[in-house]
């Protein structure tokens, strides 16, 4: 019940963000452009994939009726059971944009190798036995249109279907084959007329499969203790004759509050590059609204023991540090130059044996650091780098002797105590978003004015044991657990 209750509340909230999505100008957090280049490589990998799902496909057998009229029989009734198709070939094969419609696929001179178990019987004679079937001159072409749904999952539909066989041979084997092979050709017909019937339909059936699947991604990805992030689409896939940019939400929240951050993402635009098979804009609004949703619901917070430090600057206690977030971390991307600022507290305590807990000093202070980047897998990682950090002291303190030994006490405290804590935790990374079973490869990391562009080319991770999951966008920490409906038992 309380599962069913989470969902509700998940479906409410996106319909809210459509509602005020619809009523104002939204820009996205994240940016992917798909290139011509990604397309012809996902031939490659499509080919095998559908060779592979084929093979391993249960085909309905197929049933019918025909006159024999050269036999001068009436009827004969067949079944063709046992489908299996051992070999398929589709060398000229294509996907291409179609500006503000899809994605165009076209392949022709196709052949297909199948072997069936048959059976035929007539009022003069019944007989069963084997057969080879060769599909050659195999065509297809139809347009995938693509489009965005009420919940900002992508949605597919196949318009313009025309497909078609131009020649089927068959070559029978087993009970009178010898005889039946001597007028196969009138038999072909049928079975031709047959297959042709139902290669859209079969195609349609596909396609809307894979809508499905589609439709049951999780959009709204578990980060953390602290926060979700929201991956849905917030338009429907613009596409030029040369690219498809997906335009993502691309925003943090707590999890136990879905309200947008108190500002908004502005516009930017990815540079006319070609030459990877997919860049990600990654938008200074996406790391703000991550500053903003950790701040928000208390994660920038630590409390550290001190006790090798205090021996170092021989301090006759150990002591206590609390350091906190006064305000969420700045965000600031420039060409060449990531940078954050950490606003905080810090409070130093101390617990003589014996004794309550002693308060020594407590002041503001401002860390900044550099951010540095890296790809790992299908996640983003950053890590932080001290750069300096300014104690919010009036100026006539600055001189005090007991002040500069904390600024070196401190010092040294964000330098091996804070940061490598925080890099730990940064270690988990931003999922990137990416397809099933697809690594980055060749990939480069640029900051630019107000965003980071990732380029990178794509790989394949074939598997012939495990089938992809339809609720799973690959890499991706998809939300779990409580949060997660419990399949049907």
């Amino acid at each position: 019940m309380q599962t069913k209750k989470v969902q509700v509340f998940w479906g409410c909230f996106l319909l809210w963000n459509l509602h005020i999505s619809s009523s104002r100008t939204i820009y996205p957090g994240i940016k992917a452009r798909i290139t011509q280049q990604a397309l012809d490589y996902g031939v490659q990998v499509g080919m095998k994939m559908i060779e592979q799902m084929v093979k391993e496909k249960n085909i309905p057998d197929i049933k019918g009726s025909e006159s024999l009229e050269f036999l001068k029989i009436d009827y004969v009734n067949y079944n063709f059971s046992n489908i299996k198709v051992n070999d398929l070939s589709f060398p000229n094969t294509s996907l291409a944009f179609v500006a503000g419609e899809g994605i165009k696929a076209l392949t022709n001179h196709g052949t297909v190798n199948i072997s069936t178990h048959w059976e035929i019987g007539s009022p003069l004679f019944q007989d069963v036995g084997e057969a080879d079937l060769v599909l050659s001159g195999v065509y297809f072409t139809g347009i995938i249109l693509l489009t965005r749904n009420d919940f900002g999952h992508p949605a597919l539909k196949l318009q313009d279907c025309h497909a078609q066989v131009s020649h089927a041979h068959v070559s029978f084997s087993g009970g009178l084959s010898v005889l039946y092979n001597s007028f196969a050709e009138p038999m072909e017909k049928p079975i031709l007329r047959n297959i042709n019937e139902m290669l859209c339909p079969i195609i349609s059936n596909e396609v809307e499969a894979l809508n499905i699947n589609l439709t049951a991604l999780e959009v709204l990805t578990k980060i953390d203790n602290y926060t979700l992030l929201d991956c849905s689409l917030i338009s429907s896939p613009e596409i030029t004759e040369h690219c498809l940019d997906l335009n993502l939400k691309g925003a943090f929240y707590p999890l136990e509050n879905l309200t947008d951050p108190p500002f908004s993402p502005v516009p930017f635009v990815l540079p006319a590059l070609r030459d990877s098979m997919l860049y990600i804009g990654i938008s200074e609004y996406f790391f703000r609204s991550a500053s903003f949703a950790h701040f928000t619901a208390g994660a920038f917070s630590v409390t550290l023991s001190t006790k090798e430090i205090a021996e170092i600057y021989i301090l006759s206690q150990p002591f206590i540090l609390k350091i906190m977030a006064t305000e969420p971390p700045v965000i600031n991307l420039q060409p060449g130059n990531f940078t954050l600022d950490i606003p905080a507290s810090i409070i130093m305590l101390t617990q003589p044996e014996n004794s309550t807990m002693q308060h020594i000093v407590s002041m503001d202070f401002v860390a900044s650091t550099s951010v540095g980047l890296a790809i790992l897998g299908q996640r983003l990682i950053c890590s932080l780098s001290l750069n300096r950090f300014r104690l919010s002291l009036p100026e006539s303190n600055r001189s005090d002797i007991k002040v500069l030994r904390f600024e070196n006490i401190l010092s040294s405290i964000l330098h091996f105590g804070v940061l490598p804590l925080a890099n730990t935790k940064l270690q988990q990374g931003f999922p990137l978003p990416n397809p099933h079973k697809i690594s980055f490869v060749n990939s480069d990391i640029e900051v630019l004015e107000g965003f980071l562009l990732i380029s990178t080319d794509l790989k394949h991770e074939m598997s012939s044991k495990q089938q992809p999951s339809s609720h799973s966008w690959g890499s991706l920490n998809l939300i779990s657990g409580r949060w997660r409906e419990k399949p049907a038992s």
